[in-house]
């Protein structure tokens, strides 16, 4: 369990998942003041006062939720991206509108939310984008998955080059025991980690201050 204690501001995005939910209680717990945004804020309201409602993949949306969070949070040190979806369907099968789907949850929102949320950072903050070990996701059905946390990746590196002073971390972690499982025609692995652990690894992460990837 995370112990460092710290008055320092943290914002996390998608934070009702299984390992947002994770870092949003840890980071608490530490004394952190912690934003939580989820697209239904309502599991994570008893966790953080500054839990807040927002679909990441809709402008707009991402846009007011930042504005609303500026009048509570600045100087944000820590700042994560652990929104996601994830389909099985085959090439031939999959529809446009799924495609979008997975690639606004896993990547263009990663895109919008960093965007707006670049005026509440400190300049030194730390960024942690989840993505996964995507050449192990390229699988029978996994296609728009793998392609848009490759897509990730790529978007985080070339963000990092960008953003001299600030670290900038993609975590890929292996299987995590989240409902993810139940939306794909895989067993969930025995050694699954679990969304605490990963958790905690981030956090640690943020202490030494590891930028680039993080695989676990």
């Amino acid at each position: 369990m995370y112990t460092e204690t710290t008055t320092d501001s943290a914002l996390i995005w998608g934070a009702a998942g299984g390992i947002g939910r994770a870092l949003v209680t840890q980071l608490a717990g530490a004394g952190w003041t912690v934003g939580a945004v989820a697209r239904d804020s309502t599991p994570i309201a008893a966790l953080t006062p500054h839990a807040f409602d927002a679909d990441v993949a809709d402008p707009l949306a991402v846009q007011r939720a930042v504005l609303a969070i500026a009048q509570e949070l600045s100087d944000i040190k820590l700042w994560v991206y652990a929104a996601g979806d994830i389909a099985s369907e085959k090439v031939a099968d999959t529809k446009p509108e799924t495609l979008q789907r997975i690639l606004d949850a896993n990547l263009t929102g990663a895109l919008l939310t960093v965007q707006a949320s670049l005026p509440l950072l400190a300049p030194d903050a730390h960024l942690f984008f989840i993505g996964a070990v995507q050449e192990r996701m390229r699988l029978p059905g996994l296609s728009a998955y793998a392609a848009a946390k490759a897509g990730l990746e790529a978007f985080a590196e070339a963000f990092r080059k960008e953003e001299r002073t600030r670290k900038i971390t993609v975590v890929r972690p292996g299987a995590v025991n989240t409902p993810f499982w139940k939306k794909v025609p895989f067993r969930m692995p025995a050694n699954a980690l679990a969304p605490e652990a990963v958790a905690q690894k981030i956090l640690e992460a943020y202490q030494t201050g590891q930028s680039g990837l993080l695989d676990m």
